[in-house]
Formats: structure tokens, C-alpha cells, sequence
């Protein structure tokens, strides 16, 4: 599992769990997947990360950090 962060949101509209990636924000539109359940929220979200990385690599673009949580 990869060290990115995930929102997972209910969307009443959608009637799905929506997913967003904060430390993609700034180069993916959000949210970028969803699930009908929290679990495949999650699934999805893993697969996205890893697709976006691989894909940022092989094109050498910079590959954004994964956010700490910092808890003061």
C-alpha cells in the first residue's frame, strides 16, 4: 500500500464513494475514482495512485510526495 493519502466521501448525487488524492490535487481532476462501497473506494484509489506514479516515471515528470500527518 502506497504512503498517499485518500479522502473517501459519500456522494448522496452520485450514490457512491467518491475518492480524492490530496497530494494529486494540483495535476488530477477530483475526485479521480469512486466505489459503490467504501472498500472499492479504497481498491480504486490504490490502483489510481500506483497508475499516476507509474505514468509520471516513465514520462519523467516530478512525482509529488506523500503529505504527513503532523498532529501538534
Amino acid at each position: 500500500m502506497s504512503e498517499y493519502s485518500m479522502i473517501i466521501q459519500w456522494s448522496d448525487e452520485d450514490r457512491l464513494f467518491l475518492v480524492t488524492i490530496p497530494e494529486f490535487s494540483d495535476r488530477v481532476i477530483m475526485p479521480c475514482t469512486h466505489g459503490k462501497t467504501r472498500e472499492e473506494a479504497i481498491r480504486n484509489g490504490e490502483e489510481v495512485i500506483e497508475m499516476y506514479l507509474e505514468a509520471w516515471k516513465a514520462e519523467g515528470e516530478p512525482i509529488p510526495a506523500p503529505k504527513t500527518l503532523e498532529i501538534v
